[in-house]
């Protein structure tokens, strides 16, 4: 089997070869070649690229999305009902184009008959509107406050920029009225202006500016038609404000409005993104019922959306028999709903019997069925059977567009697998697919995560060319990837930078922030987020609870973290399944092996649904913990469910069927590899290698070594120390002595656990002189002693009866190490004494 593992390689020999004799090799520099690297030089390389790539990033960012400074930018975390809050929504970048209301194209009006309806001051005003930089139209229109506020025909002159194709100069002329009226002049602001800006953001999609501005106007004081009020509850729903959306339907019936169907379909995602509403989502679909009105694919496709957001599969399913049974046929709109319920949770046989069910019936998939196919592979675990589908995709007549290239890029980005994802970002491009933001930030997010920043820099910079503009979830990757421990103030630069091109915190930025604070340790910041995000009108879900849990989680604090989950079950949420890998993370990390039995009880008995993502975490949780039953359990779960392992899960098992000296089942284990395509990685041999040298074969730990040199594998400091520890677990010191130098020549710097394992390895052999040459090299070449090292020399002395020597040599430690404390002296004297008693 071993020889399977490097196919042009022979098998291990079952009898070692002796080495050839040569010189003794010492500890010293004469015999030795010296380390490659000193840890201060390492030290200040890691510093510089620390510090190096937010520096660079940014730059390169900020070139690609031009911002440009306004003096009423807002310095403050939080948007707030004031000039300065509003006026970020509305920054423009140095071409004029705006960064929150994109331009729809530059219709100017050549036929002067066009806009004949203006009055003559109107078409003077929009003129001068039409030729100043964008920068400069704050302050027109404080040079012409008196005409705007009280002389033009503002809805003639709001109507003529949008028909001439400038609604976003519309949107900052209506924001600058809105901010400057006052009591006097208040009634410039009628029913038909709020009609036309609510279409006119409505028709953009610029939902967070709508919801802004409506903010600030008191709305409720007008009389709107219902188009108008669904508008505003779609920009509240789409911002995120759902409290808000819900208080304005509530106000809508009192006026004794008749909502429409898509009045009750936006409700419905209200509820449904809101969470924690099953009650008012089965009112409203009574409430349709008894009006008359009759579901459509939107009605249904957001209630099996709803479903799938609470991790209701079951619930999703009976709610799509039950409509069918109903006489209801579901077109593509609805069955590609089912299908993202089962491709978020990984159900790739289910999805596909969906896709066979919509072919029996005639009903004709799109991208976006295939789109969610591929990421039910791709959940599952089938990387490449989901890429494959693209292929099908085209054979089918379905063009594969850049969502579908995005899943696969992003889910081979997840899964380590960098290099591929860019080879499949660089056939996307070559096909003619054109990427699109998102693609961006996944390979952004991706390459930040490997901290490859010149890769990063160089997509940033064939975004610019490509004409893609960052967009708020760009800066919010940025964010994410500066959640590393020590860099919080990183955070609160990458998120001032950010608020200067003009994007201000939505939902999903909190959520960031709050994650990335409690990744970089800093849980103060993580929590007064969590205030501020409650501050500015955003309601709290279930994203949010799990950024809290995984700041939690980092640490271990199990206890903390079962609080956090008590108090978003008393507030109605149901945890998903980032919750509750997310508890296993931290029972894991806070050595809780019976929080992790108890999340294992209720997957196994069909509580907890048990998708790809939590029996993987539950793999991993149990290998930490050391829990090889626990292991075996969730692997053998795993597999009945038809998920595919990945390369961190096959190692965790062999590393835990090694360290409890299970060769079978590690063969076995490395037998399950080569059957399921899989390729071994540098953890995969390290393991081995573990076990050999385990369990006394150190000669094959040393064919693994030398399979991996002659082939395309390369040997970290963590393949080498298992070698050494093989050697001097057995006493052929001689042969870890060769191991070490063949180590250090190639460029790897031994670290405390090398010079530990010689140590250990002479100590048990009596052989004390060169105890003291492995002391003295390490020393000098800056890797000092820890109490491990010293515990394990007293141990050799007081083994060989050495008593004396052992309490001179304690006394002598201090003159090698004075940094060597007096408590930590009084220790080993106290060691030796035991020693001698026992």
């Amino acid at each position: 089997m071993e020889g399977n593992l490097f196919p042009n390689r022979p098998a291990f020999p079952i009898q070692p070869t002796k080495p050839a004799s040569h010189q003794r090799l010492k500890f010293n520099t004469s015999s030795l070649p010296l380390p490659p690297l000193l840890p201060s030089q390492q030290q200040q390389q890691q510093q510089s690229s620390h510090s190096f790539p937010l520096d660079s990033l940014l730059q390169h960012l900020l070139h690609v999305s031009h911002p440009v400074k306004s003096s009423l930018a807002s310095s403050h975390v939080l948007p707030s009902r004031s000039q300065d809050s509003l006026s970020a929504h509305f920054r423009k970048d140095a071409s004029g184009s705006s960064i929150a209301i994109p331009v729809i194209g530059d219709r100017a009006v050549t036929d002067g008959g066009s806009l004949d309806f203006l009055p003559l001051k109107c078409k003077l005003i929009l003129d001068s509107i039409l030729e100043l930089p964008v920068s400069e139209l704050r302050s027109f229109f404080d040079s012409a406050k008196f005409e705007l506020l009280r002389e033009v025909d503002l809805i003639s002159l709001l109507k003529g920029l949008d028909m001439s194709g400038h609604s976003d100069r519309a949107v900052l002329l209506f924001e600058w009225v809105v901010l400057n009226l006052d009591a006097c002049n208040s009634d410039r602001l009628d029913n038909q202006i709020i009609e036309l800006m609510v279409k006119i953001l409505g028709k953009e999609s610029q939902h967070s500016v709508a919801s802004k501005l409506f903010d600030v106007i008191p709305v409720r004081d007008f009389t709107l038609d219902v188009r108008a009020w669904t508008t505003i509850l779609h920009s509240y729903s789409r911002s995120g404000k759902y409290e808000k959306a819900i208080a304005l339907f509530d106000f809508m019936k009192l006026r004794d409005l008749s909502p429409t169907l898509v009045t009750y379909n936006v409700m419905l995602d209200v509820y449904g993104k809101k969470g924690r509403s099953w009650d008012k989502i089965l009112g409203l679909l009574d409430e349709i019922k008894s009006l008359g009105l009759e579901f459509d694919e939107f009605t249904c496709s957001t209630v099996i959306s709803a479903y799938g957001r609470e991790g209701l599969l079951e619930e999703a399913k009976s709610f799509f028999n039950e409509l069918k049974s109903n006489g209801y046929v579901p077109g593509t709109v609805t069955y590609n709903s089912l299908l993202q319920v089962y491709g978020k949770a990984g159900i790739y046989n289910e999805a596909l019997s969906v896709l066979r069910e919509m072919e029996e019936n005639n009903c004709p998939p799109d991208s976006v069925t295939y789109n969610e196919l591929v990421a039910a592979y791709v959940r599952a675990g089938f990387l490449e059977e989901g890429a494959a589908l693209i292929g099908t995709m085209t054979s089918k007549g379905v063009m594969p567009n850049a969502v579908t290239y995005t899943t696969v890029i992003d889910a081979y980005g997840k899964a380590g697998k960098e290099d591929k994802a860019l080879r499949f970002f660089k056939q996307m491009k070559e096909s003619g697919c054109v990427p699109n933001v998102c693609t961006y930030n996944s390979i952004i997010g991706m390459l930040g995560k490997k901290a490859r920043i010149e890769e990063m820099m160089e997509v940033i910079c064939d975004m610019k060319s490509s004409g893609c503009i960052p967009n708020r979830v760009t800066w919010n990757t940025m964010l994410a990837m500066c959640g590393t421990k020590g860099m919080h103030k990183h955070v609160s630069r990458v998120f001032h930078e950010m608020k200067n091109c003009g994007f201000e915190p939505d939902r999903d930025t909190f959520n960031t922030l709050i994650s990335a604070y409690g990744r970089c340790g800093s849980e103060i910041n993580a929590g007064k987020m969590h205030d501020e995000m409650i501050k500015a009108g955003f309601s709290p879900c279930i994203t949010t609870y799990n950024a809290l849990l995984n700041a939690l989680a980092r640490k271990g604090d199990w206890r903390a973290a079962e609080s956090i989950i008590a108090d978003m079950t008393r507030k109605g949420f149901r945890p998903n399944e980032t919750t509750h890998s997310l508890m296993l993370h931290s029972y894991s990390k806070g050595g809780n092996v019976r929080g992790i039995e108890r999340i294992a009880e209720d997957i196994y008995d069909g509580h907890i649904y048990p998708s790809w993502m939590l029996l993987r975490t539950l793999i991993l949780a149990n290998f930490k913990c050391k829990s090889l039953a626990g292991m075996e359990r969730a692997f053998q779960e795993f597999l009945k469910n038809g998920y595919r392992p990945d390369m961190v899960v096959v190692n965790s098992m062999l590393s835990i069927f090694s360290r409890n000296k299970m060769h079978e089942r590690a063969h076995e284990m490395l037998h399950f590899i080569r059957e399921s395509g899989l390729q071994p990685d540098l953890v995969t041999y390290n393991s081995l290698m573990d076990m050999y040298a385990r369990s006394g074969d150190c000669w094959k730990a040393q064919d693994v070594l030398n399979g991996l040199l002659l082939g395309e594998g390369k040997p970290d400091l963590v393949s080498y120390n298992t070698v050494i520890k093989g050697f001097c677990r057995q006493g052929l010191m001689e042969e870890a002595m060769r191991t070490f130098s063949d180590m250090t020549s190639r460029g790897i710097r031994p670290c405390i656990v090398t010079y530990n394992t010689f140590v250990a390895g002479f100590s048990a052999r009596g052989l004390f002189q060169e105890v003291d040459e492995v002391m003295s090299y390490m020393i000098q070449h800056n890797c000092r002693p820890n109490e491990l090292t010293y515990n394990t020399i007293v141990d050799g002395y007081c083994k060989a009866k050495r008593y004396k020597d052992a309490m001179e040599f304690v006394a002598r430690i201090r003159e090698e190490d004075a940094s060597y404390t007096e408590q930590a002296l009084q220790r080993l004297v106290l060691r030796v004494r035991e020693n001698m008693e026992s």
